[in-house]
């Protein structure tokens, strides 16, 4: 068992929790970042819309952002966190091996699933031949037959959406979709295309998605296919400490309600990134985390100032004291000064 009492512990290594292991590293604060090793992101080939980095592999960027937090004293492990309980001290963490680590606050950034509809080669094109977002995806597949899988009321807007990046979309109802006469109007006014029918399969030669076919067999051929999936938070760990997920106002799926600074309900649980906000893309969760991280130290300097105040701040001040000098001396062997 790891006998280390951080400053906080974080549950997520994708862009929200390195982002706030950063920041609170900058911060001066004992930080220990535990990652699965599942980000929603890795079947892409590229992370998009995140200045700077349009284009670059997701995996290249968490590594990245592990340096960064290394540079700074952050700790960063591979590990399942399974279960966390509220402390004395703070918080105490189990992760599936049966480590414990303890922390005087914890911020979750565990994500979300993408739940897909159960349809043949649907999952194996997921990230590739088959998106999501046309922010994420909408450039590189410009111009091309795109097709859009009905899974509930937002299908709609997704194939209006997608007709900004190509003038062959087809709306695939998929026996789940029913337009409104409104929508019936605007689908025909954009030129959108809308098939009646279940869908049976997602076709593929040698990897590469060629459309899809009809449960009455008819085919079709695409080039690319979106799909609104059902976005469940990772909310797990919050629900063991008392939180629960809501039902997103879009009825995309459920996520966990926080301040705007990442507080959840439960004093000293904060969260960041796809686990609060389903639409985020990486450089929202990424931003997240940085204001989480404000958050936190926030919260931690007013806990400080309280214990000076009171008289009670002299064994803390030692261990804190102790803390810093590791995390500036990290910072030296880094080449990076403390402060810059």
């Amino acid at each position: 068992m790891d006998t280390t009492r951080y400053d906080v512990v974080i549950v997520g290594g994708g862009a929200a929790g390195l982002s706030a292991a950063t920041t609170l590293g900058r911060a001066l604060r004992s930080v220990l970042v535990i990652d699965a090793g599942t980000p929603r992101n890795s079947p892409a080939e590229g992370v998009h819309g995140y200045l700077s980095r349009d284009g670059m592999n997701p995996l290249e960027l968490l590594s990245i952002g592990r340096d960064e937090v290394h540079s700074y004293g952050g700790t960063v492990i591979d590990g399942e966190a399974v279960a966390a309980r509220r402390t004395p001290g703070g918080f105490e963490v189990t992760l599936g091996d049966g480590r414990r680590f303890s922390g005087r606050r914890l911020l979750v950034t565990t994500g979300l699933t993408d739940e897909l509809p159960p349809i043949e080669g649907l999952r194996e094109q997921w990230g590739n031949g088959v998106v999501h977002c046309p922010y994420c995806h909408g450039w590189e597949i410009r111009g091309q037959r795109i097709g859009v899988l009905g899974t509930g009321p937002q299908s709609v807007h997704q194939a209006l959406l997608f007709r900004q990046w190509s003038p062959e979309i087809t709306l695939f109802l998929n026996d789940t979709v029913a337009p409104t006469d409104e929508e019936w109007d605007k689908l025909a006014a954009r030129s959108v295309t809308v098939v009646d029918g279940a869908v049976a399969s997602v076709d593929a030669v040698d990897g590469v998605l060629t459309g899809l076919s009809l449960r009455q067999g008819t085919p079709f051929d695409l080039q690319a296919l979106a799909v609104g999936p059902r976005m469940e938070a990772g909310s797990a760990l919050l629900e063991s400490l008392g939180l629960s997920s809501q039902v997103h106002p879009s009825g995309a799926g459920r996520f966990v309600e926080t301040n705007g600074a990442g507080a959840t309900a439960v004093r000293g649980v904060y969260a960041a990134g796809n686990v609060t906000n389903v639409m985020a893309q990486v450089i929202t969760a990424a931003a997240e985390g940085v204001m989480a991280g404000a958050a936190i130290n926030a919260d931690l300097v007013e806990e400080e100032t309280r214990w000076a105040v009171e008289g009670h701040f002299g064994a803390f001040s030692a261990a804190s004291e102790a803390a810093v000098a590791e995390i500036v001396l990290g910072h030296r062997r880094h080449g990076v000064e403390a402060g810059q």
